[in-house]
């Protein structure tokens, strides 16, 4: 515990009297990852600092796994925290690990820390997390370091640079989207902007990467923007208002949702040609291409379940290893998913009505050479065995 920390007041010291020194180690080690991983902090919006876990010495074995979830609210996220468990269970089987405790707040940030600190006090080992906010935990998430518990978060930052945040970069995958639709529409087109709740910090970065992709291709035009909130009836029902209010041509459709088959049923039910539609591929939309291929065309990502709660028991389990993670936001990349590529992401469970059938990459996204590159003293994680991720269709 003193060692511990004597090296969080070094790194404390160092983040008030050296910025820019810690600048320099902060870009000469994203300097030094692979190409596809530095590519993530290409206008990253989070704040990427060297990370205060650098000299941790993990607890004696057997650890007590916490995990402390906002919202358990739809299917996504359940299949996170299932998932989560499944790993952290083969890791309980062979004595690493002591227990596994789940705690929800429902979206009220007040009992998010209230759960925080009760799991503090519970003694664990080690707290994963999908936050509730970006500001208001970190006090909590500082108490965990203070004693000793790392605080490891998923699908959202948190600000406390005592933090390990595992994520993605949203504003480079908005400006993926769209450089995936110049690509398909060489001659140009007019692209249907479908963003989600406004004013959401992620739609924010979303359509920062987008207007960027937009600015470096003049031969793509924005015909409308609305919002669908992320959610299946509004979304269709702004896409058919927008259809139906533009009498030209919509040759794609840039949504950062999981919406795509209502937009292709939108464009389908109005008699439109179908466009090239993004966005994160969904087990009802390849339900929807199978029985309608000419009705369908993806040029999207897969922002899923499964590898959101791989890639955090990868960290964990890796920091409780003995190994050093070098940063405190470790950016994973979202796979990108072709057109051309559904038949090997479709499963015979996935229907036009299997909203809760996620698919599964075939190959694991994030392999762990280049999950290497984000830790010193690196060694294949624990525990850890892509072949064994479930099947889509596994009740």
């Amino acid at each position: 515990m003193k060692t511990l920390m004597r090296g969080l007041l070094a790194a404390t010291a160092i983040l008030t009297m050296a910025p820019f020194a810690q600048a320099q180690d902060v870009n000469a080690v994203i300097q030094g990852l692979p190409d596809l991983l530095k590519a993530q902090y290409d206008g990253a919006p989070q704040k990427v600092l060297p990370s205060a876990w650098g000299s941790f010495t993990p607890p004696a074995k057997p650890w007590k796994w916490c995990h402390s979830e906002s919202y358990q609210g739809n299917p996504w996220r359940v299949t996170v925290t299932a998932e989560l468990k499944r790993l952290v269970d083969g890791l309980i089987a062979d004595g690493t690990v002591a227990s596994f405790e789940v705690s929800d707040s429902n979206n009220d940030a007040s009992q998010q820390i209230n759960q925080i600190r009760a799991f503090i006090d519970k003694g664990c080992s080690i707290i994963t997390s999908i936050p509730g906010s970006a500001t208001a935990l970190d006090d909590a998430v500082d108490a965990a370091a203070k004693a000793g518990i790392p605080f490891i978060t998923a699908a959202g930052s948190v600000t406390s640079p005592n933090a390990i945040n595992v994520d993605s970069n949203y504003a480079r995958w908005g400006y993926d989207m769209m450089t995936a639709i110049g690509k398909e529409l060489p001659d140009g087109g007019n692209v249907l902007l479908v963003e989600g709740i406004a004013g959401h910090p992620i739609v924010v970065q979303e359509r920062e990467g987008g207007d960027k992709a937009l600015a470096e291709n003049d031969k793509l035009k924005v015909s409308r923007s609305v919002n669908g909130n992320w959610t299946a009836n509004v979304t269709k029902t702004v896409v058919l208002q927008a259809i139906a209010t533009n009498p030209a041509q919509i040759d794609a459709v840039w949504t950062t949702g999981s919406e795509s088959r209502v937009v292709a049923e939108a464009f389908a039910e109005a008699g439109r040609p179908a466009p090239v539609i993004t966005g994160s591929l969904t087990g009802d939309a390849l339900g929807y291409w199978k029985a309608n291929p000419d009705k369908y065309r993806f040029e999207g990502h897969a922002l899923l379940p499964h590898w959101t709660a791989q890639t955090l028991f990868r960290v964990g389990a890796r920091l409780l290893d003995g190994q050093k993670p070098k940063l405190n936001t470790l950016l994973i990349p979202i796979p990108a998913v072709h057109n051309a590529d559904l038949g090997n992401w479709y499963k015979d469970c996935m229907t036009p009505d299997a909203v809760s059938v996620f698919p599964v990459p075939p190959q694991d996204p994030m392999p762990e050479e280049l999950m290497d590159a984000y830790f010193d003293g690196a060694k294949p994680t624990i525990g850890w065995d892509y072949s064994k991720t479930p099947d889509a269709c596994a009740k």
